[in-house]
């Protein structure tokens, strides 16, 4: 692990005691620095914690929330609830892969973008919606996908 990166790993450690019961929110604070969790950081949780690395890597790998590759800058969320599957989303989530050039659970070339889907957004009554960051953005349509992405022009 680089210097800079083992660093800012060991000093979320430090914050907190060797308790196995802050495995978790070990695991959060490390992604929420990194964007993801990377191997080496796992190895120094689970030496932290005086478990396996099997047991930290099962855990982080049960829970959705954790990432273990690495994300774009900006992450885009499409729904696939059934409000926005019946008011169109399967051609909202095709817009969006066909712009970026990439299908859920990728991240363009360039780091920029990460595409994922999702049950449901929560904002069943905008259907169909998507997220680009925090930014809901509801009752979409193929041009409103393009209104979303500016300028940045579409793939293949």
């Amino acid at each position: 692990m680089e210097a800079d990166f083992k660093g800012k790993a060991d000093n979320i450690l430090s914050r907190f005691n060797r308790n196995r019961d802050n495995l978790i929110p070990i695991l959060q604070e490390i992604q929420q620095e990194f964007s993801y969790l990377p191997a080496e950081a796992m190895q120094s949780i689970a030496d932290f914690l005086r478990l396996s690395n099997s047991t930290v890597y099962s855990v982080a790998t049960f829970y959705t929330q954790f990432k273990m590759v690495p994300s774009g800058k900006r992450i885009i969320r499409v729904c696939r609830g059934t409000a926005c599957h019946v008011r169109g989303g399967a051609r909202i989530l095709r817009e969006v892969e066909k712009r970026l050039g990439i299908k859920p659970g990728e991240t363009t070339g360039d780091w920029e973008y990460t595409l994922e889907t999702v049950a449901c957004i929560g904002a069943c009554a905008l259907a169909p919606t998507m997220t680009l960051d925090k930014d809901t953005h509801g009752q979409m349509t193929t041009k409103k996908v393009a209104e979303v992405f500016g300028d940045r022009e579409e793939k293949g």
